[in-house]
């Protein structure tokens, strides 16, 4: 059998399992149960099938995942990130749009110290919207800049999700961790430079209002006590990878256990937060894990029966620049984020885009961060994007599912043209990893 027959049948499969609800992690079990029945050797396949479920768990650069999920519950459900919040909200004067520019910078400070893209969303949401109800705020800047910065969870380490790419391309998992901070922090700067055009041009969406005096003595004592020491979680994810004296599994824990003091200092012992953070990130990881057994085998299968190798070849014989060659990949995986969650897409993809990206001589961190640009704009695309989902779940009972997806948009322009920039500009994602020791 050709290997395109064999690719087209499998991906048919896939795609009608995905179809019919069949769950993610059961779909590609399912899948890969039929292949290596078929492709290798009867029973003797299904031996293998397990020992590739288990290599791809058992693997000790996987360990971030569960304790950068772990970091952004712990700050959710603790309550330490509303008081950062509230802190910075003290230092903003009367600029245009300033709750929106609020929700950009306190989502990009809880991504440095989250994980979780839809636990970013949850907590400005939950702390930020019936704030700007109250003042008058339009939906297009309430709503959207949440959707945006809530994202960058997946932009500005610890990112899980950058964690599980890196793994499965097999790419440095901390280097891929700095590379992806300027283009993060890009994201950032156009989510705000966009709301102070916007305002600026229609004062009506976001109305000024009049700001209590704070004294600077106690916005600096705020400052101390509930921004700094969230500055040294920071350090003790970030810091310590880039001066090379932890790895990323290390740094992740001794970050998880600052949150775990930071929450016990500002909260005492509150059990029940605790095992709800606990609760959550077992249900979040046993889900990607889940998702994850099936990626190692998936991708053997694709290689054994050609279908990867053949999709090399042909790329590499299509008479087309490499640079409009990536474009497509990435116009493909913007079409798949309209439907599909950013894990799965990765599972799908990679197996066969990883091979395509060494042979056409592409850096694979640059390709790394251009692809994790890509799946945080999955997580905001209409109409199935996760974190939509989750703006409905906080957002006030008037809100129509409408109204979220027309609210996110500008925001996914601003992701587009930072991933221009990135294609444009390597060196805006290699410039960092270059400087670790």
């Amino acid at each position: 059998m050709e290997w395109w027959v064999t690719l087209a049948i499998i991906f048919s499969a896939l795609m009608l399992l995905f179809l019919v609800g069949v769950p993610v992690a059961f779909a590609f079990l399912f899948i890969n149960l039929i292949g290596v029945y078929v492709f290798w050797g009867g029973e003797a396949g299904l031996d293998q099938l397990i020992m590739s479920i288990y290599r791809s768990v058992a693997t000790f650069s996987l360990l971030p995942v569960p304790l950068f999920v772990l970091m952004g519950e712990i700050m959710f459900r603790t309550g330490i990130a509303p008081r950062m919040m509230d802190t910075l909200d003290k230092w903003l004067g009367r600029i245009p749009g300033r709750l929106s520019l609020l929700a950009v910078g306190g989502g990009t400070l809880f991504a440095a110290l989250s994980g979780s893209a839809m636990a970013g969303c949850a907590m400005l949401g939950s702390v930020l919207v019936p704030e700007m109800e109250k003042r008058g705020y339009r939906k297009p800047m309430s709503i959207g800049p949440i959707l945006g910065s809530g994202g960058l969870a997946i932009m500005i380490p610890p990112s899980a999700l950058g964690v599980l790419l890196a793994c499965l391309g097999r790419i440095s998992v901390g280097a891929l961790l700095m590379a992806i901070i300027i283009p993060g922090i890009i994201m950032a700067a156009l989510y705000a430079s966009y709301i102070i055009i916007r305002c600026w041009l229609q004062p009506h969406l976001a109305p000024s209002y009049q700001v209590a005096h704070i004294p600077m003595n106690e916005k600096i004592m705020l400052t101390i006590k509930y921004v700094l020491p969230l500055g040294s979680i920071v350090f003790l994810v970030i810091g310590l990878i880039f001066l090379g004296i932890a790895t990323p599994t290390e740094s992740a824990a001794l970050g998880a256990l600052g949150c775990f003091v930071l929450a016990f200092i500002y909260r005492g012992w509150d059990l029940a937060a605790l095992k709800s953070s606990i609760s959550a990130t077992l249900k979040i990881t046993v889900m990607m894990f889940m998702i994850m057994t099936g990626a190692m085998a998936f991708s053997q299968i694709l290689a054994f029966t050609g279908a990867t190798p053949g999709l090399v070849k042909l790329a590499a014989g299509l008479n087309v620049p490499p640079i409009m060659l990536l474009i497509f990949m990435q116009v493909i995986l913007l079409f798949m984020g309209t439907f599909m969650e950013p894990l799965t897409i990765m599972m799908v993809t990679l197996p066969i885009y990883m091979p395509i990206v060494n042979n056409m001589g592409f850096n694979p961190l640059w390709f790394g961060t251009i692809m994790l640009i890509n799946m945080e704009m999955a997580t905001t695309s209409p109409p199935f994007g996760l974190v939509l989902f989750v703006m409905k779940g906080v957002a006030p009972p008037d809100t129509t599912m409408g109204d979220i997806y027309r609210a996110g948009l500008p925001f996914l322009a601003c992701d587009a043209v930072a991933m221009g920039l990135i294609m444009a500009f390597p060196s805006l994602a290699l410039f960092l990893p270059g400087l670790m020791k």
